[in-house]
């Protein structure tokens, strides 16, 4: 009887440890079912051409037929030769630079005063500030060319009107200004997305500190240079890359608003990339374009790794002096 009674146990435990990997199986196949859609289009439209870039890159291939004319690392040093893709890297580089160190701190001083008590009227304040993020970026470069356009340009009718230019500028057109218009419009657009990632850091911060702080006398900028900044940190460096990053492709505003020009002025790597893949003269170069676009993928993500490490070296050193 002892032992039937061991062996009926082990039986019924065994159904059971059977019938819970059954549950667990049939639930991981609807959880598969679902994600399949999503999972097919990831791979089909993101992994597959990603991975064939660089099956093309070492291919003298216009896009048509056939990949048969294997050529090696030739594309790779036709870039890494022409002065053009060169051009178009330090414009990519000057318009990131320039975007990050003027919108990110800009956007935290937003997100301090729109987070303060004494503000009225946050919600409209944000709604206003975010609008530019969801509007179309080609339906902004455009409404941006008449808007700063040379002949009946708002921009010049407005100057003009005020006395502080005497004739209408081609703000677009020259090669002096291009880039800075550019440059601007760029962090309009954007700017209402940083806002709402240092708000939402801001307001996830205990209170507790603050007032705490506030009864040992601390002004406002002491909150914010020993709690409110240091506790930023993290959340920091996330904004910071997720900008870097972004303002590293910025195709569809300078497509939509100079095309690259004027001479060049203010091409970027993807208008560069883009011109040989499909709107070059005569025939495309898609393995050229594809060498082209691995070299500043590998650029780009040495960039975030360097990005990454100097603001987490900062902040260490931040946090070790308020330590101290």
């Amino acid at each position: 009887m002892m032992e039937t009674a061991v062996q009926t146990h082990s039986r019924k435990s065994a159904e059971r440890k059977r019938f819970r990997l059954h549950y667990r199986s049939r639930k991981a196949l609807w959880c598969w079912l679902f994600i399949a859609p999503q999972l097919i289009l990831f791979l089909s439209f993101t992994v597959y051409p990603i991975a064939m870039s660089y099956v093309y890159a070492f291919f003298d291939w216009s896009g048509y037929g056939p990949l048969h004319m294997f050529i090696g690392w030739d594309n790779f040093r036709e870039t890494l030769a022409d002065p053009l893709f060169w051009n178009a890297f330090r414009n990519s580089l000057v318009f990131m630079v320039w975007l990050v160190s003027i919108q990110v701190p800009l956007a935290l001083l937003m997100a301090l005063l729109l987070n303060a008590d004494w503000i009225r009227g946050k919600v409209l304040y944000r709604t206003i500030y975010f609008l530019p993020v969801v509007t179309t970026t080609a339906v902004v470069g455009l409404v941006m060319r008449f808007i700063f356009g040379a002949y009946k340009g708002l921009v010049n009718e407005i100057l003009l009107q005020i006395g502080i230019i005497h004739k209408p500028v081609d703000w677009l057109g020259s090669a002096d200004t291009a880039l800075l218009i550019v440059i601007l419009v760029g962090i309009w657009k954007s700017f209402g997305m940083k806002l709402i990632y240092w708000l939402a850091g801001i307001q996830s911060l205990p209170k507790e500190l603050f007032e705490a702080a506030r009864i040992d006398g601390a002004s406002h900028l002491q909150l914010f240079r020993y709690i409110t900044l240091p506790l930023l940190i993290p959340v920091g460096t996330v904004i910071l890359l997720v900008s870097a990053v972004n303002a590293l492709h910025v195709f569809d505003l300078v497509k939509s608003m100079t095309e690259g020009g004027p001479a060049f002025k203010t091409d970027m790597v993807d208008i560069y990339i883009y011109r040989y893949a499909f709107a070059g003269k005569g025939e495309a170069r898609i393995g050229f374009a594809s060498a082209a676009g691995v070299v500043y993928g590998i650029a780009v993500m040495f960039i975030s790794l360097l990005l990454g490490l100097l603001v987490r070296l900062s902040g260490g050193r931040r946090s070790a002096g308020a330590g101290r």
